[in-house]
C-alpha cells in the first residue's frame, strides 16, 4: 500500500490560525512555476514580435513564439503544428499541453517523494467500492497504530444490494454518534431506488462461525436520490433528508413519517444545520436554499433563506457558528455566504470542474478548506484568507475515470493522532500526514 507525506521541510509546532503551518505549505517550486506560467501566457501575446535565430543554448523561455509553430527545447529547432483533427499529426496543440500537464504531475510527485514520511494512527472511514460488473461493495478502512501503518481494508458484500449503484452516502446517527450508515441506492430495472440504514457493526465487528451477521435495519423506497444528509438536530430527531428531482424527502426513520417539500430543480447538496432547525439544498439551478423544518410542508415561509450561483451547485457546507455557508459549482467557483446579509464575502480561486460532481471538505479546526478538481489536483486553501496552501497532483494520470476521493481528519486515528488526509484514487489508498 502506498504512502506519501505532506510534511513541510522545516518542523513546527502546532499554533493559532494566524500562524496555521498550512501556511507554510507552499514550496518555492510552486511559485516558481506560477511564475513561469505568467511569463508563457505573457509571451503568447507577442506574436508581432519579429523572428530570430535561437541560439544552441538558449532555453524555450528565450525564443521567440511563431504562430502556427512549436519550439522543442529539447531538439532546439521548430515545428510547424497541424489541425488536432490530423490523426496522422502528433504534434497538435493539445497533444503539447497534456505532455506539459503530465510533465509538471510528475515533477510534483518527485517533489513529494522527498518528503519526511510521517505516522499515523487508527481511524475508520466508510467506503464505497464500484465494482466492474455493476454495482458497489461497501467496507470500512481501519488504520493501525503502527510505526509503519499497514492501511488495511475489510470489505463485506451487502448480499441485499451487490448490483446496485451508490448515488450518495452519510455517517447516521441512530443509536450513538456514527452508529449506521446511509446509502442512496439507484433503481435497478424494475425495482425502485431506496435508502438504506446499516449498521456499522455489520462491517467492523467479527461473528463466530455459525452466527448470521446482522442485516440491514431498514430500507425506505424512495426515487431516484441525488443526495442524502443525516440530521443531528433535536428538532428533527432520528430523520434523514434526501434530495430528489424537483423534490426534497425528509423522513423520520422510526415513525416513518415523511415530509416532502416541492422545488424547481434537482437538489444535488444537502446539509443539516445543528442549532437552528434547518435544513441547507444546493440545486442544479445554482441555487441554495434552506427549508425551515418547523413549517410544515403545506405552509408558506418554508424557504428561509435563498442564495444564488451561476452554475448547479455540487456541494454545501455549514461553519460551525451557523452564520456562514460554503458552496462549489460546476463552474469551479467556491464560495464563503454569510447568511445574515446574504452576500459573498470570499472566493476561493484555482478550482477546476466543468460539469462533475465534486465535494468540499471545511475543516474549521485546521484552517483549511479541501477540494479535488477535474483536473485530478487536490487543492488546498486557507479558510480565513482563501490563500491556495497546497496543490497536490494525482499519483495517477489525470482522466475522467479517476478522480482522486479524499478524507481529511484534524486527528487521523484519535485524539492522538495528526492532521492527516486520505487519497483514493483506482483501487489505491494512499495517506499524506502532517505533524
Amino acid at each position: 500500500m502506498n504512502k506519501s507525506s505532506w510534511q513541510s521541510r522545516r518542523r513546527h509546532g502546532r499554533r493559532s490560525h494566524q500562524q496555521n503551518p498550512w501556511f507554510r505549505l507552499r514550496d518555492p517550486e510552486d511559485r516558481s512555476d506560477s511564475q513561469a506560467a505568467q511569463s508563457a501566457q505573457d509571451s503568447s501575446h507577442s506574436d508581432d514580435e519579429s523572428p530570430s535565430t535561437s541560439s544552441g543554448t538558449a532555453g524555450a523561455s528565450s525564443v521567440p513564439e511563431l504562430p502556427g509553430f512549436y519550439f522543442d527545447p529539447e531538439k532546439k529547432r521548430y515545428f510547424r503544428l497541424l489541425p488536432g483533427h490530423n490523426n496522422c499529426n502528433p504534434l497538435t496543440k493539445e497533444s503539447i499541453r497534456q505532455k506539459e500537464m503530465e510533465s509538471k504531475r510528475l515533477r510534483l510527485l518527485e517533489e513529494e517523494d522527498k518528503q519526511k514520511k510521517a505516522d499515523t494512527n487508527s481511524d475508520r472511514l466508510f467506503t464505497v467500492n464500484d465494482v466492474k460488473v455493476g454495482g458497489s461493495k461497501y467496507g470500512i478502512i481501519n488504520l493501525q497504530s503502527l510505526k509503519t501503518p499497514t492501511l488495511k481494508v475489510f470489505m463485506h458484500e451487502n448480499l441485499y444490494f451487490t448490483n446496485r449503484k451508490v448515488n450518495s452516502v452519510c455517517w447516521a446517527s441512530l443509536n450513538h454518534l456514527d452508529s449506521h450508515i446511509l446509502l442512496c441506492l439507484m433503481g435497478l430495472a424494475e425495482t425502485p431506488g431506496c435508502a438504506t440504514l446499516l449498521p456499522a457493526s455489520l462491517f467492523v465487528n467479527s461473528h463466530p462461525a455459525g452466527i448470521d451477521r446482522p442485516g440491514m435495519l431498514c430500507s425506505f423506497r424512495i426515487p431516484g436520490a441525488w443526495s442524502c444528509a443525516w440530521s443531528l438536530n433535536i428538532q428533527a430527531n432520528n430523520c434523514f433528508s434526501t434530495g430528489l428531482s424537483r423534490r426534497v424527502l425528509l423522513t423520520n426513520v422510526v415513525t416513518g413519517h415523511r415530509q416532502s417539500f416541492g422545488t424547481n430543480s434537482d437538489v444535488l447538496a444537502q446539509q443539516f444545520a445543528l442549532m437552528v432547525p434547518l435544513l441547507f439544498n444546493g440545486c442544479r439551478s445554482g441555487e441554495i436554499f434552506a427549508i425551515d423544518l418547523r413549517c410544515g410542508n403545506q405552509g408558506k415561509g418554508w424557504k428561509a433563506t435563498r442564495l444564488f450561483h451561476d452554475s448547479a451547485v455540487t456541494s454545501v457546507r455549514i461553519l460551525q457558528d451557523e452564520q456562514y455557508v460554503m458552496a462549489s459549482d460546476m463552474a469551479g467557483k467556491i464560495k464563503l455566504w454569510d447568511l445574515r446579509t446574504t452576500k459573498c464575502i470570499r472566493q476561493y480561486e484555482g478550482h477546476v470542474n466543468e460539469y462533475a460532481y465534486l465535494p468540499l471538505h471545511v475543516h474549521e479546526e485546521e484552517g483549511i478548506l479541501v477540494a479535488v478538481g477535474q483536473d485530478c489536483y487536490t487543492r488546498i486553501w486557507s479558510l480565513h484568507d482563501a490563500h491556495l496552501l497546497r496543490t497536490i497532483p494525482s499519483p495517477y494520470p489525470a482522466s475522467k475515470a479517476d478522480i482522486p476521493s479524499v478524507a481529511f481528519s484534524s486527528r487521523l486515528g484519535g485524539s492522538r493522532g495528526a492532521p492527516g488526509l486520505l487519497m483514493a484514487v483506482g483501487q489505491d489508498l494512499y495517506c499524506y500526514s502532517y505533524s
